[in-house]
């Protein structure tokens, strides 16, 4: 038994090994003593911009250091309870978290991508179909946001557009916390959904889509220049479920960018002025997205051998009726249980795409 122990910290120190290396751990380190020497000089503040983005670069490199410091840590916790003769379960279960964790830090390798670590901005709106596919734009907003509770992020409703009789015309979230966008970029394109309807008095099977646009949101590090020429606004009444919560004044804003036809609305504040600066926000962050995916593409043509995904193309089919399964188009994952899924458990989809789909 004691070799077939010190055989799994062989593998699991391998592993660590590996993860120094593919991580730069090193040049991580030396870089976050450089920033945080820069931080102690008496001019730091005089630029608080610069100074912001210093700190966050410092507590982005942190993330991946704190991570593999956990895994060092952790098999050095394994070989202690080897040398004290701990008893073989004890042993057993810290290997398997050493295990989980060495998997967790390998496949946030596949979030090293600059834009992944920003917050997420997802926008879902319903597909042709009337009441149906509204109800499905609902439930698949309800999904997204369970998931983000799930998952410790800070999840808020930028715009919601309320749809008669039933479901959404449209909703913008955003999910703020480590990684957000990084998680959430494979869920862009169109869910399909088969079940019985429940506005078809008849009972029969219906199908419906819904449509998800995931985009990092521009922080103060990204440099976007507009040029207010290219916009028009628009204002009008939020909408809402009425009583006092209506906004009785026109402080939602609509934003149209000339150039590339982008549209933004928002109705997060009751002040318009805030609106208009969020919305601009969004915009430059859509901007950016735009300048990600012609780096895709570009990266794409020098590696034919990945399987190509086309944007806004369909992704996952949902179906309750006349069984139940909820299957992965591009990575063929799949599952049994559609009503997990749907309450928000959808973290082997994101590990499935990420897995195939993020390697740089």
């Amino acid at each position: 038994m004691m070799n077939s122990y010190k055989e799994n910290i062989s593998q699991l120190t391998s592993r660590k090994n590996e993860l120094w290396r593919v991580l730069d751990i090193k040049n991580k380190q030396k870089k976050i003593q450089s920033l945080e020497d820069e931080t102690q000089t008496e001019k730091f503040w005089n630029n608080s911009n610069k100074a912001k983005k210093i700190l966050k670069e410092i507590n982005k490199l942190k993330i991946w250091i704190d991570l593999y410091n956990l895994v060092k840590k952790s098999i050095e916790d394994v070989e202690v309870l080897l040398e004290l003769g701990a008893d073989e379960n004890e042993v057993d279960t810290q290997i398997k978290a050493t295990t989980q964790y060495i998997e967790e830090l390998e496949f946030k390798n596949m979030l090293s991508a600059d834009e992944d670590n920003l917050t997420a901005i997802m926008l879902v709106t319903p597909g042709a179909g009337g009441t149906e596919s509204q109800d499905w734009a609902e439930m698949i907003m309800r999904m997204y946001m369970m998931w983000g509770d799930k998952n410790n992020y800070k999840v808020k409703t930028i715009d919601f557009q309320k749809a008669e009789p039933a479901g959404i015309k449209s909703v913008t979230l955003e999910f703020e916390g480590d990684f957000a966008f990084g998680h959430l970029k494979g869920e862009n394109g169109v869910h399909r959904l088969v079940r019985i309807s429940p506005f078809d008095s008849n009972a029969k099977r219906h199908t419906s889509f819904a449509s998800v646009f995931v985009y990092p949101l521009a922080d103060e590090s990204i440099s976007i220049d507009v040029d207010p020429s290219d916009i028009s606004w628009d204002t009008f009444r939020a909408s809402g479920a009425g009583g006092q919560g209506v906004n009785k004044t026109e402080s939602a804003v609509r934003l149209k960018h000339q150039p590339t036809g982008i549209t933004i609305e928002n109705s997060e504040s009751r002040s318009q002025l805030e609106n208009k600066n969020k919305a601009l926000q969004l915009l430059k962050s859509q901007l950016y997205e735009l300048e990600i995916r012609k780096l895709q593409v570009e990266k794409e043509k020098l590696n034919n051998s990945k399987k190509k995904i086309e944007w806004g193309s369909q992704i996952r089919n949902y179906v309750l009726h006349p069984y139940k399964l909820v299957k992965d188009i591009r990575t063929n994952y799949e599952t049994t249980n559609p009503e997990a899924v749907l309450d928000g458990d959808i973290n082997p989809f994101i590990k499935s795409y990420l897995m195939e789909f993020g390697q740089k």
